[in-house]
């Protein structure tokens, strides 16, 4: 039977462009683009004008849910991660196959031989990052294999921000331009990495203190923090004996110096619901975490964290609303969840704004008994706050993964990730073509 039936599931921030694409080649295939999600109304937002088609969607809902996946042939998943496992059970069932721009859980690795037995496709970690950061990589990689160099170190690190010139007066030249609550709890458990040989841990408390400073040829200077875990891509990128692997999150110089504030003070905890939140103040909040003492909030940070009177930390707290007496508007929360609902008040994406992406990648290696080195980067910038450049680095690659499986030109099966040449070198040659390109310098 002829692939031509497509699901998409989640119709959030970063399904806008991989559904426009879709639908676009749906109009040269004579495809079917169906968008699920739990509210209706967004599904149908997304395919307004197209020839896609909307439904209800809500994976508890079991029934309902397996008879949809029924009904198609690739299922793109861009629901919460928690949820993809049982999404995947359901292809399983009905011999479907499913990619996501998630990171592989340990349920999900598990269903592996089952899939391939059935020949079907489980991609993941096919966005941006991950995504386009393993494709870009494996590609320079295998190609200083291919002309018998050795990898002595990869460095790699990728941001999702904001454009400066979209909102001169943000501090922190940041908002949230994927899942909010993903941003609040960023960095949670302990980053695991080599470095000149020896394995680096970094608990949470310590991750926004240990930070790096990176430069960007043509784009500025940075810095960046640890992922959770390295390690794992030893195997993934076919990396042993390599002394250095690490990979990172970027942003613009200063944030992670304020963010730790708050790591520290514990206003990214999600493990209890604070009490009173109905009658609490943003400036409430942030008192519950400092000490009890004479002074101003702000006065209590400045003291607590050796900040002076005008030092830019106080300043993106402030600019935050972290010292204001607005109220916060929530009936219940932990206070991961108000820090959230506190910070989507001034960092959610408003007309005008444009978000920018930044990738970059530094391979060390040896070839001839000499040492040489590859810096890689990649940039794109939104077209506006809802065409933003999150949505077509994430989306885009998944698009043309599912494209590409439509047209069964995609032989490999099972539960992978994109580091295989059939994979990584088409749809870097279409996202070049769409503008999405690595750039490379040699030393």
């Amino acid at each position: 039977m002829e692939l031509r039936n497509i699901l998409i599931l989640g119709a959030g921030r970063s399904a806008s462009r991989l559904i426009s694409y879709l639908v676009e080649q749906a109009k040269r295939y004579s495809w079917q683009v169906t968008v699920g999600d739990l509210s209706v109304e967004a599904a149908q937002r997304q395919v307004n004008g197209t020839l896609g088609k909307a439904i209800q969607f809500n994976i508890q809902n079991l029934e309902p849910s397996r008879m949809a996946i029924q009904q198609a042939d690739v299922v793109i998943s861009l629901l919460p991660a928690h949820f993809h496992i049982q999404v995947a059970r359901l292809c399983l069932q009905e011999k479907k196959h499913l990619l996501t721009a998630s990171y592989v859980s340990d349920e999900m690795k598990q269903l592996d031989t089952e899939a391939r037995s059935q020949k079907l496709l489980f991609l993941n970690e096919c966005g941006l990052d991950p995504g386009i950061d393993h494709m870009s990589a494996k590609q320079v990689m295998d190609r200083i294999k291919n002309q018998g160099g050795t990898l002595t170190s990869f460095e790699s690190y990728t941001g999702g921000l904001i454009a400066p010139q979209s909102d001169p007066g943000n501090p922190w030249r940041y908002k949230f331009t994927w899942n909010p609550r993903n941003v609040v709890m960023a960095g949670q458990g302990t980053a695991r990495f080599l470095q000149d040989g020896h394995y680096k841990y970094i608990p949470y408390q310590q991750l926004f203190n240990r930070t790096v400073s990176i430069s960007v040829p043509g784009q500025g200077e940075f810095e960046g923090y640890a992922n959770r875990d390295s390690l794992k891509y030893l195997e993934t990128y076919g990396l042993h004996g390599i002394k250095t692997l690490v990979r990172g999150t970027l942003r613009f110089a200063g944030f992670c110096k304020t963010w730790n504030i708050l790591v520290q003070l514990g206003c990214c905890d999600d493990t209890y619901e604070m009490d009173n939140v109905a009658g609490m103040t943003h400036r409430d909040f942030l008192d519950s975490f400092l000490p009890a003492q004479p002074g101003s909030v702000s006065e209590k940070v400045r003291s607590l964290f050796g900040l002076s009177n005008d030092s830019p930390e106080l300043n993106r707290l402030e600019w935050s609303g972290f010292f204001s007496q607005e109220k916060v508007m929530l009936d219940t929360g932990t206070p991961a969840q108000i820090t959230e609902h506190i910070l989507n008040k001034k960092w959610h994406m408003i007309p005008g704004n444009q978000d920018y992406i930044v990738m970059w990648h530094r391979f060390r290696y040896t070839i001839d008994q000499q040492e040489k080195e590859v810096q890689a980067w990649l940039t794109a910038t939104g077209e506006d706050a809802i065409n933003t450049a999150m949505a077509k680095t994430v989306g885009l690659p998944l698009a043309i993964a599912a494209k590409l499986l439509l047209l069964q030109k995609v032989s490999v099966t099972g539960v992978i990730i994109p580091v295989v040449p059939d994979l990584y070198n088409p749809i870097l040659k279409e996202l070049s073509e769409l503008g999405i390109a690595l750039n490379e310098q040699q030393t």
